[in-house]
Order: C-alpha cells, then sequence, then structure tokens
C-alpha cells in the first residue's frame, strides 16, 4: 500500500486525530489560570471527559482513534433514516455497499436487530430487483446447520466447510489486529479464513482458526530468492493442523491477469517474515505462475501440492476471463485424471483492497455470469459431484447464500462483509495506509483502535447470523437443504414489464452433456476451443 497522503496533509491529519483533545485540556487548563474564563469550564470538563472516554474505550475503532470528533458519525447515522428519501446513492459498475447492505452488516456483527419497518424500499419495478420462490408449505423440519465435504477420492484428507467462510485478504493489506480478529472469529464460529496471497503470518497462527492457505504467482511463503516456488518451505508450511487446505490463485475479482507490487518502504519486517522476502526489498506478485504454462503443467502441479501437503484438498480460485480456458482446465482433468478439490469463482465485482480503476469496471465476469459458466463446465463433464464449487463477489446476506447455491454453488466466502463487521466504515483509503478503523492499515496508532478481544466476537456472530437467516429462507422455501434451490426457485426482472425464472434466462446443462451431445450451442463452441494441453484456442 502507497501513502499517497500529500504532505501538507499530514499536519491536518495529526491535528484531526489529537489536536482537538489536547486543544481541550489546554482550554481547562486556561480556565483555571484565569478567573474571567471559568465559565468556560462548565462547556469544556465535559467534553474532555468524553474524549479521554473515547480514547480509552475498546468498543468503537473510531472513537478510539479520533476521540470527540468521531462521534458526528453517530449522529449522521441516526439522522440518516430522516434523509434517505432525499439522497440517492449511485449504483456505478464497482461501487461500494451501500448505507441498506453495510446496515444488516453491522447489525448482526453487533448483535443489534436487523429488521425493517414499513416493507421494502427497494424498486420492484427495476430491472435489477430479483426475488426467491417461497412455499405455501414452509419445511421446520430441517438441521440446524450444514456443512460440505470438500476433498475428492485423490485426497486423503477431507476437510468439512461451513457454507459462509472469509474469503482472501492478505497480511499486509489488512493489519495484524484485523487478520487476529478474523481468524479468533472463524475459530469460535467454526468457519475458516482465507489467507490471501500474502503468506501465512504469525497473525493468522496466533489464534488457532482454520485456515485455507492461498499460492498466488508470488509463491509468499513458500519462494525462493528468485521468486521460484520452493517445495520444500511448502511442505513445511502445509503440513501445519491449522492449514486445512491450499487454494491455488489464478486470477482475482478485483484485478484479473493485473500482478501487484508492494513497495520496498512497505516492507515491514513481519510482511517480510511471512512472504519469504528481505525487509525493505520490493515485493512483487507477478501477472502469471512461473510453475506451469499449460492446464496439464497446472494440474500436475496441483497433484504434487496435494502430495506435499500430505494429502489435503487442493483447489484454485479465478475469476473468468476467456471461456475456452477454464474448459481446457475442465479438459485437462479428464484427460490426466488429476482432479482439483474444489474451485472458487471470484465476480469482477469483488475486491476489498485498491487495484486500478479500468480493471474493477471492466476486466473480467461478474460472479452471477462465472457461477453458472462453471457450475455448466463441471456438470456438462460430469464432475460436479466430485469437485466442488464456491462463489466469492459481494456476498453479504442469507439471500445471496441462497440465490448462489441455487446457480450451483456449494458454499460461499465473503470480504468486504467481514471488513465491515470489523469496524470498516468504507472510507476507501485502503491503498494510503491511513484507514481510519485499522482495519487496513500498518500505522500501529491506527491499529490501536482495533481491539481484538472486542472485534472477533462481532465477526463469529454476523457469520453465525447470517447462515441462520439462509436457513430461515430454506424453511421458506419448502426444501430441506440450501442445495435444493435451484434456478427455477429464483425470478429475476428483465423490465418494469417482464420478469423470468434463472433457467429461462441462462442455460443449465445436465449432467455429462458436453460428453454425449451439445451441439448447436455457446458451451459446445467453448468446448470445442478448449484443449488440455494449452491455454491457447483450438484454431
Amino acid at each position: 500500500m502507497i501513502n499517497t497522503q500529500a504532505d501538507w496533509k499530514k499536519p491536518l491529519a495529526k491535528f484531526a486525530r489529537f489536536g482537538i483533545p489536547l486543544l481541550l485540556v489546554g482550554t481547562c487548563a486556561l480556565c483555571l489560570a484565569v478567573s474571567w474564563l471559568n465559565w468556560g469550564l462548565v462547556l469544556a470538563l465535559p467534553l474532555l471527559a468524553i474524549a479521554v472516554w473515547d480514547f480509552f474505550q475498546t468498543a468503537h475503532s473510531l472513537r478510539r482513534n479520533y476521540p470527540l470528533i468521531a462521534r458526528v458519525r453517530w449522529i449522521m447515522e441516526d439522522l440518516r433514516p430522516f434523509a434517505r428519501a432525499y439522497v440517492v446513492e449511485g449504483d456505478l459498475e464497482g461501487r461500494p455497499f451501500n448505507h441498506d447492505e453495510r446496515a444488516l452488516v453491522y447489525a448482526r456483527a453487533k448483535g443489534e436487530l436487523d429488521v425493517h419497518p414499513f416493507g421494502t424500499e427497494l424498486d420492484v419495478y427495476s430491472d435489477e430487483y430479483e426475488w426467491l420462490a417461497h412455499s405455501i408449505a414452509p419445511n421446520n423440519d430441517v438441521p440446524e446447520e450444514w456443512r460440505v465435504t470438500v476433498g475428492t477420492d485423490q485426497c486423503s484428507k477431507p476437510y468439512s466447510a461451513a457454507l459462509l467462510n472469509i474469503s482472501a485478504m492478505s497480511f499486509g493489506s489488512l493489519s495484524g489486529n484485523a487478520i487476529r480478529a478474523l481468524n479468533k472469529g472463524a475459530k469460535a464460529g467454526n468457519f475458516y479464513h482465507d489467507t490471501g496471497e500474502g503468506g501465512l503470518s504469525r497473525h493468522h497462527r496466533r489464534e488457532g482458526g482454520d485456515l485455507v492457505w492461498e499460492i498466488g504467482s508470488g509463491y509468499f511463503g513458500c519462494r525462493n530468492k528468485d521468486g521460484s516456488f520452493n517445495a520444500d518451505l511448502f511442505r513445511e508450511t502445509a503440513a501445519l493442523d491449522q492449514v486445512k487446505m491450499v487454494e491455488i490463485k489464478l486470477s482475482q475479482g478485483a484485478k484479473p491477469g493485473h500482478g501487484g507490487v508492494l513497495p520496498s518502504a512497505k516492507v515491514t519486517e513481519e510482511i517480510a517474515e511471512a512472504r519469504g522476502v528481505e525487509v525493505g526489498e520490493e515485493c512483487v506478485s507477478p501477472a502469471a505462475h512461473s510453475t506451469f504454462s499449460t492446464p496439464i503443467e497446472m494440474l500436475e502441479w496441483a497433484g504434487k501440492l496435494r502430495h506435499l501437503s500430505g494429502g489435503k484438498p487442493i483447489g484454485a480460485k479465478l475469476c473468468i476471463g476467456k471461456p475456452h480456458e477454464l474448459f481446457a482446465v475442465i479438459k485437462a482433468m479428464l484427460e490426466t485424471g488429476i482432479l482439483l478439490d474444489y474451485i472458487v469463482v471470484d465476480g469482477a465485482e469483488g475486491g476489498t483492497g485498491a487495484a486500478p480503476v479500468e480493471f474493477s469496471n471492466r476486466v473480467g465476469m461478474p460472479l452471477r455470469e462465472g457461477l453458472i459458466l462453471t457450475r455448466n463446465a463441471l456438470v456438462g463433464a460430469g464432475l460436479k459431484d466430485k469437485i466442488k464449487l464456491a462463489a466469492s463477489g459481494k456476498v453479504h446476506s442469507g439471500a445471496g447464500l441462497a440465490m448462489n447455491i441455487g446457480l450451483g454453488a456449494d458454499w460461499c466466502n465473503a470480504a468486504r462483509a467481514f471488513m465491515f463487521s470489523l469496524g470498516c466504515v468504507q472510507s476507501m483509503q485502503c491503498h494510503t495506509d491511513r484507514c481510519p478503523t485499522g482495519v487496513a492499515t500498518q500505522d500501529p496508532s491506527r491499529q490501536r483502535g482495533l481491539v481484538v478481544e472486542d472485534k472477533w466476537e462481532r465477526v463469529a456472530r454476523f457469520q453465525g447470523q447470517t447462515l441462520k437467516t439462509l436457513r430461515e429462507m430454506v424453511i421458506a422455501m419448502g426444501y430441506d437443504s440450501p442445495w435444493d434451490i435451484n434456478p427455477a426457485s429464483i425470478s429475476e426482472r428483465l423490465d418494469s414489464a417482464r420478469s423470468k425464472p434463472m433457467d429461462a434466462i441462462y442455460p443449465f446443462l445436465a449432467t455429462g452433456e458436453l460428453l454425449e451431445d451439445a451441439e448447436g450451442t455457446q458451451y459446445a463452441r467453448y468446448w470445442k476451443a478448449a484443449q488440455a494441453h494449452s491455454f491457447q484456442a483450438a484454431a
């Protein structure tokens, strides 16, 4: 993360954080020294008391980092319901979460009521409106919890995953306190925490929660000095009992096909330790992997990782770009017999940190299309019953889980929603190292605002309450499990006069259809263009 704060702004920022409380202290001192200003004590002392309380309390990051002045935010939140009718947020490509989406996460994380009076405020005739079909005969006889067993018969240590987990966010992008709070919440709630590609840090290990170790093109935590993959270092870390699965990151939704650079000034001792680089050395994450260049080579490497890890599930995460490349991986699995244990589809609308605007807005396939495409590729090739499929991209609610599962996902991952549960206020300062809540910064004075012992409970509570809502939706729809939800159960409005169920909008292939007869469909063209020995399209 690069600090882009202008030099002239730094003194102002420090004054905003600490100057006002100090000014109050000075005012009190002056009032005591000058008798004719004694009246000022009536105003100054109560404000000083509030500022001191804010500075030492642990429940609110903003008030802890910005004593007294942060309270303006809570005043505005109280006023927001009255102003909502007059303020319209733009719904642009790559937009941040809106007020209601953030409010839902905050309420669940804090254990507050997440109900809303006077019905929906959504425009039900908007062409963006979609809904789930409930049943006239709800089914109350459903389990309290569902889990997904991840691992093919090539995996000797399958993992039982929750239906909502923490998506990939690296230490370095997030603070050490944020990583610890997320992991401790995951342990308490019995769900997993994806490390992100920045390596498995001391902060990930400290709380003991389940980890999915993500391996990106920089091979952080298992690399040689030249940036190539180091099998011995991988074996050592993958053997940790805390590591439950390994995930090969092919691309991410925020900036698919784009590498990254962590400037040398940002490579601290802790970050260098986690990533396996030198302190103060520029840290480069290439756009492409160096361990493979073809689909078959990728699967051979995945098989090697499974062996080195002692038989743990090995998966891949990607944002879908050229469909024939995904189909090439499917063909390579059929040809070699080497299977991935799971695939995570990351939507182009995803992303928690900074990325080039053009990439965020215009590169990569949105989650819905990517999820359906991957579901059809696995089902059409007869592999869906073996390889599990996860969805990641702006997931924050039980309804979102239900819709993704209905379109083919076995479980979902969320990133931004869990950042909100930590207290993120979406200040959009992730790339500047000036995150006001201590979530996305390495600045110790700002990290101080995020108190792990308070925030981990919110992480666990948000996840649990969201799964509780999913269960209530399954009951309302009359099903036995979330995986009974299907495309016909989900409808989307096409315009103000027409709506259709999903299976009337998108094609959904039958089991083995690609192997038998899919002629004349777009999927048949993708399948024909794919080749196991190359990511290039066949002529």
